[in-house]
C-alpha cells in the first residue's frame, strides 16, 4: 500500500509530464490517475471496492523573494511575510475532515511548540470513511495550527506552519 506522500509524488510527476492517464496496482490496491481538461486529476483507490476521489490541481503562489517596503506595505507587515516564507507548510494531501487526534477524548498529536520529525504524525484527514495519518515531512517545531478540529479541508490547503530545524 502506498503512503500518502508517495501518492502526492505520483500526482506531481504525472502533472508535470505529458502522460494523460496512469494506473498502478500493488497487493490488491489500484490507483488510477487521469488528467482532465479542467486542470484536475482523478484518483481511484480500491481496497475491496473502488473508491473515487477527485483532486484539484494546487494553486502555486508566487511571491517576490526580496520585497521593498512601500507606503501601501508597512515594514512590520513585510517582516511578517519574510518570517512566513522561512516556514514549512504541512498541507492536506486530500479533501476531507481534519482531526487533531485519534479520538475525541485523546490528546492532539501536536500543538504549537511541539517538536516534530519527518515521520511524526501531526493529524488525521478523513476521506470517505478512511482515516489517513498525515506526517510532518520535516524536522522542526509547530508554530501555528491553521485549521480547527472537525473542519473540512481542501487538497493542498495548509494545515500547519513548521519552523524547520
Amino acid at each position: 500500500m502506498l503512503k500518502v506522500q508517495e501518492i502526492r509524488e505520483l500526482i506531481k510527476v504525472i502533472d508535470q509530464s505529458s502522460i494523460e492517464e496512469f494506473t498502478f496496482e500493488q497487493e490488491g490496491s489500484k490507483i488510477k490517475i487521469k488528467k482532465k481538461s479542467g486542470m484536475e486529476a482523478g484518483v481511484v483507490h480500491s481496497v475491496p471496492q473502488p473508491v473515487a476521489v477527485t483532486v484539484p490541481q494546487p494553486v502555486v503562489e508566487q511571491q517576490p523573494v526580496n520585497q521593498v517596503a512601500t507606503e501601501s506595505q508597512p515594514v512590520a507587515q513585510q517582516a511578517t511575510q519574510t518570517n512566513e516564507t522561512n516556514l514549512h507548510k504541512i498541507t492536506s494531501p486530500m479533501v476531507g475532515t481534519f482531526y487533531h487526534s485519534s479520538s475525541p477524548d485523546a490528546e492532539p498529536y501536536v500543538k504549537v511548540g511541539s517538536k516534530v520529525s519527518t515521520d511524526s504524525i501531526v493529524c488525521i484527514v478523513e476521506a470517505m470513511k478512511l482515516f489517513n495519518e498525515i506526517e510532518a515531512e520535516v524536522n522542526g517545531e509547530i508554530v501555528e495550527v491553521l485549521v480547527k478540529n472537525g473542519q473540512l479541508v481542501e487538497y493542498g490547503q495548509p494545515l500547519f506552519l513548521v519552523k524547520p530545524e
